[in-house]
């Protein structure tokens, strides 16, 4: 929790950073590389948070990974992550830029889970439900495919879910059939 806070923070800062030196797009870029790479790399995550390992090697570690494919800004950025003793908010600083960064721009993330794929008409209709719960106009949609759902969708727009399944519709029809005695009249 607490170094979630704190990847939220310095995110923040370098976002501003990136915006008030004209290379937020550079940045962003660099930041999704990290999330990605963290992502898939669970040996670099635990040397992140390894406190045994010296902070120099870490740099070097990150600068062996992301030399040359990042920019000097975010390169800079990693040292003094690392000076402050802060690498391991490296692991949800990618994650929490790209919120802020979607969070400023108007983008809203929403993930929608369905039992067939969506079609053109389904998926602008997802948007459409989208803008009107959030008042974005923009809108970034993610689908999964879930054929234990039987029917329906769920939708999920940031910590809010909207499930219409089926599966959920008869696990409630269940429950309330169960939940229900019934009485004889004589």
């Amino acid at each position: 929790m607490a170094d979630q806070r704190v990847a939220a923070r310095y995110a923040k800062s370098l976002l501003d950073l990136g915006k008030e030196m004209g290379t937020l797009e550079s940045v962003k870029e660099d930041m999704d590389l990290l999330s990605k790479t963290m992502a898939e790399s669970r040996e670099l995550r635990l040397l992140l948070r390894n406190p045994i390992v010296k902070h120099d090697k870490k740099l070097a570690i990150l600068t062996a990974i992301f030399g040359g494919k990042v920019s000097d800004m975010t390169m800079k950025f990693f040292a003094i992550l690392t000076q402050k003793n802060r690498e391991s908010a490296l692991e949800g600083m990618g994650t929490e830029f790209q919120v802020q960064y979607n969070s400023m721009q108007g983008i809203q993330m929403a993930e929608v889970t369905s039992a067939t794929p969506l079609t053109a008409a389904s998926r602008a209709e997802m948007e459409k439900l989208v803008t009107q719960q959030t008042g974005l106009t923009e809108v970034k949609l993610t689908e999964k495919v879930d054929a234990d759902l039987i029917g329906g969708f769920i939708l999920r727009v940031g910590d809010n879910q909207l499930d219409d399944s089926v599966r959920t519709s008869l696990r409630k029809m269940r429950t309330s059939l169960q939940d229900t005695t019934f009485q004889q009249k004589v």
